[in-house]
């Protein structure tokens, strides 16, 4: 899977000294495998590490990219944000647009749970009358 550098490397600061967090918590939080986190700390150590950015584009990031970085948008404070989307190689609208995609995604989630719900209910009460 292609991350973007700018994401790998806030990845990295998350594992590095100064937040120093563990490899299995990032990668929880980012999807980014723990061999994948592994083998990018090792190329820093080595130096191997390559820092040319492909100008990946926007909708070449990967669900949990996006999400990740929706996600980190909201904590930064909103006179920061636009330098830090920057960085990330992205504008506001850009992640203003995945976050309304991603509550359509939810709110389609939460519909389509309650809906089943319903069925298994009705299921339960008049019996399964997909046989008849």
């Amino acid at each position: 899977m292609k991350y973007s550098v700018a994401f790998r490397n806030n990845v990295l600061k998350k594992v590095i000294p100064t937040e120093s967090r563990s490899v299995i918590e990032v990668s929880k939080e980012t999807g980014v495998s723990i061999q994948t986190i592994y083998g990018w700390l090792k190329q820093a150590k080595e130096g191997t590490l390559d820092e040319r950015e492909d100008r990946m584009k926007a909708g070449d990031r990967t669900l949990s990219e996006k999400f990740t970085l929706v996600m980190e948008t909201k904590g930064i404070p909103s006179e920061c944000q636009v330098e830090w989307l920057r960085s990330q190689g992205l504008h506001t609208e850009r992640v203003h647009q995945w976050e309304q995609e991603l509550a359509r995604k939810e709110k389609a989630l939460a519909e389509m749970a309650a809906l089943m719900a319903l069925k298994k209910k009705a299921d339960a009460l008049w019996g399964d009358r997909e046989d008849d």
